[in-house]
């Protein structure tokens, strides 16, 4: 299992809104495609700045390919982000998951 690491800043007072519309988007886009396992978000606030972070799990390179293009570490953007994120990192990154742990039970992720 891959997971593909993205990380957002957009202005605190927006997070709620922001969050509803990575709902319509995003996390909608990653459950349509196939191989993807799962999602999650994470969100601190800091001071006047939200931060997002999303971590994404997928059954392999390719399948994050057929919601990423074939430039898997260029981040996924849509026109809307504008309207919102104070930056658009350029890059994510990937990471093979060895271990998922769920109320202390240990999940083997499938390897490719």
């Amino acid at each position: 299992m891959i997971a593909r690491t993205w990380h957002g800043r957009v202005p605190a007072h927006r997070a709620d809104e922001y969050f509803r519309f990575l709902e319509r988007t995003g996390l909608a886009d990653y459950r349509a495609t196939p191989g993807n396992l799962g999602v999650t978000v994470l969100r601190t606030i800091e001071g006047d700045v939200a931060h997002f972070r999303l971590i994404s799990f997928w059954e392999s390179y390719d399948a994050i390919r057929r919601f990423a293009g074939e430039e898997l570490e260029r981040a996924h953007y849509y026109p809307e982000d504008d309207d919102f994120l104070l930056e658009k990192e350029e890059r994510v990154t990937h990471e093979e998951v060895l271990v998922v742990a769920i109320n202390d039970r240990p999940v083997s992720p499938r390897v490719p």
